[in-house]
């Protein structure tokens, strides 16, 4: 697996910068920025307000008053998506910054979260790094999909290979919690090189890696948690803005979804009539799901025992997720531009 993990930190030899974008978060943003005024080595800390409605501007100069730098967003431009208009803005905002640090409102990280994923960033010498969260998953339907984030990378993502290889289309990377070294993100084109991007993060990794970067995922789950989605109508909308694009085509995820169905669903299925090869499959699923639970902090059981309809949940949302591309928006945008 070699899963890389935060150590201890190291003496600070570089300015900070934590960016935070939102849009219409007063209902969640509020223990992600008492956090960010908890953390440690007193990082800038700057949060850009996108256009919001619901008051989410008047919660952060409540709450941050004058250690949070707030920015009022400009007003979306043709060509981009909302997220990486908001970051560009935040990265344009940390000036001569060494290491911008992108995270979610849905994030809440440790003290000293960003002096030890700043310290793996220096100690591994890569460009970009994502320490994964701890995914927090309390309803059935999130205890179902989300776990499956982790195990897919761990599971089918070579993540050393994947570090050193060259290869743009080997990419991974996470836009709740990512650190990048300024240098390598505006030699990379920053968010504008992803501007039109739904997986914005993923698309940053291979920028990075054409702009001659280097990148790495780590396990997180000690530096930072993370609840993305707090219902099943929530999770399905979340999925289906965004999902279509993890594949290189129609025919690449349907031959990706076809194998996972035919490991993890209609092979276990046999050993109903007698096929013990059956029994084998399901094993190896649910193997794999308590590894991966044990690697990232997230519950092993009972949930992993459900791994066939984890991957019957799956399939679904990327149906869904193609069935819906182009009609789907997010927060009042659109999330897909022809």
């Amino acid at each position: 697996m070699l899963l890389r993990r935060p150590g201890p930190a190291l003496p600070r030899t570089a300015r900070i910068a934590v960016l935070l974008p939102l849009r219409d978060e007063a209902g969640r943003v509020e223990p992600c920025l008492r956090a960010l005024l908890a953390l440690d080595g007193a990082p800038d800390l700057i949060v850009l307000d996108d256009g919001s409605t619901d008051g989410t501007a008047e919660l952060v100069r409540r709450i941050g008053g004058d250690r949070i730098r707030l920015l009022d967003g400009r007003p979306l431009p043709g060509g981009w998506l909302g997220k990486p208009h908001a970051c560009q803005q935040l990265a344009d905002a940390a000036g001569d910054a060494d290491v911008l640090v992108f995270v979610d409102a849905d994030v809440v990280l440790v003290p000293d979260a960003v002096e030890r994923a700043a310290a793996l960033l220096r100690r591994s010498g890569v460009d970009l790094l994502t320490p994964y969260p701890r995914i927090d998953a309390v309803t059935a339907g999130e205890r179902l999909v989300q776990p499956l984030l982790q195990w897919s990378w761990l599971t089918f993502l070579p993540l050393r290979a994947m570090e050193r290889s060259p290869r743009a289309s080997l990419a991974a990377a996470g836009g709740q919690f990512l650190v990048v070294r300024r240098e390598a993100y505006v030699r990379a084109g920053g968010h504008a090189a992803v501007r039109d991007k739904v997986l914005e993060d993923v698309e940053l990794a291979r920028a990075m890696k054409r702009g001659g970067g280097r990148i790495a995922l780590a396990d997180g789950s000690r530096l930072a948690r993370c609840r993305m989605y707090t219902s099943w109508r929530e999770l399905a909308d979340g999925y289906s803005k965004s999902l279509w694009a993890s594949f290189g085509s129609p025919a690449g995820a349907a031959a990706v979804v076809g194998l996972l169905l035919a490991l993890y669903v209609a092979l276990p299925l046999t050993v109903l009539s007698g096929q013990w090869l059956g029994l084998a499959a399901y094993a190896l699923g649910v193997t794999g799901r308590v590894v991966s639970a044990r690697a990232t902090g997230g519950r092993a059981f009972p949930d992993a025992l459900a791994h066939p309809v984890s991957v019957l949940l799956f399939a679904w949302l990327v149906a869904r997720s193609y069935a819906r591309r182009g009609r789907t928006t997010w927060k009042g945008r659109p999330t897909w531009l022809p």
